[in-house]
């Protein structure tokens, strides 16, 4: 008799162990936003209006203002939810579980209004505390932090916290955020190679709406589906005419539809790859169109130059001229002088570096950028641990030269046609 009632004890665990894993699969995503949204880039209100419009499939915890560069703050994003709050009544007649604008405004955090310095901080914003502050909260499931800009706040929240990096679950919209951020990503990969990462550097561009193509779910998409719907539509059209671009909603998408566990299966933003190093090509002078480097790897010079005990270390006093743009580095004591780039263009690049220190010799040369990511490994590469992942760089996962783009192509009009469905409310 003891022995029936210790197996039905036992499959009585079982049942409750199934129980609780089915429980924990249906609960909703941790998601915080860092976003630069009201900076360089308007894409992120395009992004962020189909973040409101689905609010329902999220524990939103954050929303960070984190420009890094531009007038981005926290004001566009309260502006944004004041557009959301006209909308919202429409919204709950089909959509149950809408986050209320005045929860969200208390979500609403500013992060740091400027680049990095050399050594990837700096001081502790409102945002980068926030990040700390949500990261440990007693809450089993991870903390996804979705990032559409550079990583600064990140960077600082795992620099003043390091014991918040198993908890979260980082998934940025790099490829020309890297170079706006290159210091804070830097300072990541070098000091955290175990974190929990996807470099989304080109999948992301499978998602970017197609200029040539004049179809309902490309450059007819707004005309079609959200032109007359609401506010929050004629909102839309003041960002790229209303063509849906979304650069950073891939991130979101990734927790919407698909496994957030397994980067390798295929989900709503495409599928990846796991990596053991990102590229890191370093100089120690100037280059010909023969030197090569990796499309949004890391490219480093170190530089010689006069000795200067009047210069503090990190100081910016070196410029680097590419593409009509200008970069900043840094002496590093004993007449070294470091720069760090990092380009999503290819071809071969010209560039010019340049100082007003006395005696330091300008460089002209030009930098020849491939297409390609593990092709071939320097012993200068970053080394990463066994939760990094970033774009597939199989031939058959190319979409216009954007590798892995296809992954995310193949499921864009799927997840454009849902989102019709949600802007068809506001039409009504």
């Amino acid at each position: 008799m003891k022995q029936k009632w210790t197996i039905i004890s036992l499959l009585l665990g079982v049942f409750t162990m199934m129980a609780n894993a089915q429980e924990t699969a249906k609960q909703k995503p941790r998601v915080l936003i860092s976003t630069d949204i009201g900076g360089t880039d308007p894409d992120d209100n395009q992004s962020v209006a189909h973040l409101l419009m689905y609010s329902n499939e999220f524990d939103l915890e954050g929303l960070v203002s984190s420009p890094s560069f531009g007038d981005g703050n926290t004001s566009e994003i309260f502006r944004m939810i004041d557009v959301y709050e006209q909308d919202l009544p429409a919204l709950r007649r089909h959509i149950k579980g809408l986050m209320k604008p005045k929860a969200l405004r208390k979500l609403v955090k500013q992060g740091r209004m400027s680049e990095a310095p050399a050594c990837g901080y700096g001081e502790p914003t409102e945002g980068s505390r926030w990040i700390v502050r949500q990261a440990r909260k007693k809450d089993a499931r991870p903390l996804y932090v979705l990032v559409w800009g550079c990583l600064e706040d990140v960077a600082q929240a795992l620099h003043d916290a390091p014991d918040i990096a198993p908890r979260l679950r980082v998934h940025w919209i790099g490829g020309p955020n890297k170079k706006w951020g290159v210091n804070a990503y830097c300072y990541i990969i070098e000091h955290f190679p175990d974190l929990w990462m996807i470099e989304n550097n080109t999948t992301y561009r499978g998602f970017i709406y197609d200029s040539k193509n004049k179809d309902e779910w490309n450059a007819g998409y707004f005309d079609t589906h959200i032109k007359d719907a609401g506010h929050l539509g004629r909102d839309f059209a003041a960002y790229y005419k209303g063509n849906p671009k979304l650069g950073d909603t891939p991130s979101l998408l990734y927790v919407m539809r698909g496994n957030p566990a397994n980067p390798e299966q295929l989900s709503w933003a495409g599928r990846f790859v796991r990596c053991s190093r990102t590229p890191r090509t370093v100089f120690y002078g100037a280059t010909t169109s023969k030197d090569t480097a990796q499309i949004c790897g890391i490219i480093e010079w170190q530089l010689r130059g006069p000795k200067r005990d009047d210069i503090a270390v990190d100081s910016a006093c070196i410029t680097l001229d590419i593409r009509k743009q200008q970069w900043k580095g840094y002496y590093k004591g004993n007449g070294l002088y470091v720069l760090r780039h990092s380009t999503y263009y290819t071809g071969t690049l010209p560039y010019t570096i340049t100082s007003t220190i006395e005696g330091f010799t300008p460089i002209d040369g030009e930098i020849t950028i491939q297409n390609t990511w593990e092709v071939k490994p320097h012993d200068t590469d970053y080394k990463v641990g066994a939760h990094w992942w970033t774009d597939s760089y199989a031939s058959a996962d190319y979409w216009h030269d954007c590798a892995g783009a296809d992954t995310q192509y193949k499921v864009r009009q799927e997840i454009m046609r849902d989102w019709a469905r949600r802007w068809a409310y506001l039409r009504k």
